[in-house]
């Protein structure tokens, strides 16, 4: 994180832009106005603001709304992140934010946090060091799927395990050698 006290938030242009957006918050419920403005690589700005719900797990965030326009409109590579809240308290954007962001923008964008007086900016890797990824996704199905075989008549090593027949008979149960129990008329 760097402590951006030098910075003038009225200086900066996507902190000014999340502060116009918290103005749209519907927060009956909190009364804890958020807004979020996305730049994308090629410049555009979208803006989102919190919009709550009496349950509150159906409230949608700014960072998402903000994201989920951009989307919308066709893009999917960001370059800056700006929150601000109208506490100018420093907000930084929550976990499932987070992890929605680090689908579409790499580890080392930029989060400016309105503080009022300045900003602090983190990268959205220090936020959220260990996303979810496709790749995370991957390796543990690549992990399931070796464990699977495991449990299918191959030992760990890859090789065929020798205490099942293939019809599911073991061998050491004195079955003759078509696989029929010796007793079986």
């Amino acid at each position: 994180m760097s402590d951006d006290t030098a910075v003038d938030p009225a200086d900066d242009p996507l902190v000014a832009a999340a502060r116009e957006a918290f103005a749209d918050a519907y927060v009956p419920y909190s009364e804890y106005r958020v807004g979020a403005a996305l730049r994308t690589a090629d410049g555009g700005v979208y803006r989102g603001c919190n919009i709550e719900n009496a349950n509150y797990s159906n409230s949608l965030h700014a960072e998402e709304v903000a994201l989920a326009e951009a989307v919308k409109a066709g893009h999917t590579e960001f370059d800056r992140l700006a929150v601000a809240s109208d506490a100018r308290d420093g907000v930084t954007p929550c976990g499932m934010c987070r992890q929605t962001l680090a689908e579409f923008c790499d580890g080392d964008m930029p989060v400016v946090c309105d503080e009022g007086d300045a900003v602090s900016t983190y990268t959205l890797g220090e936020l959220l060091p260990d996303t979810i990824s496709l790749e995370t996704l991957t390796e543990a199905e690549r992990r399931r799927a070796a464990a699977s075989t495991d449990d299918e008549g191959v030992d760990a090593d890859g090789s065929a395990d020798t205490d099942v027949a293939d019809d599911g008979d073991t061998d050491t149960h004195g079955g003759d050698a078509d696989g029929a129990d010796a007793d079986s008329s």
